[in-house]
């Protein structure tokens, strides 16, 4: 799992972070995440999206694959 962080993310902030980063993403998962954010969520699995999300576009392939993995994981938990 990623660092842990102190700041707790909004909603609107991890909405906002995905929007930033759409073009970089794979388009169905860019979807997935759309979906489950219509879902209400406890603040640490914003948090987690969040940061998963966080410099994805400076990512290297491999390192975005591995988040790629990790987001679906957090959408089918």
């Amino acid at each position: 799992m990623m660092s842990t962080c102190n700041i707790d993310h909004s909603l609107e902030d991890v909405m906002k972070k995905l929007q930033s980063q759409e073009s970089f993403l794979p388009r169905e998962l860019y979807q997935k995440a759309t979906q489950f954010l219509k879902a209400e969520h406890s603040q640490q699995v914003l948090n987690e999206l969040f940061h998963l999300l966080k410099k994805y576009d400076l990512a290297t392939q491999e390192e975005q694959q591995t988040r790629n993995q990790d987001m679906e994981t957090l959408f089918q938990a």
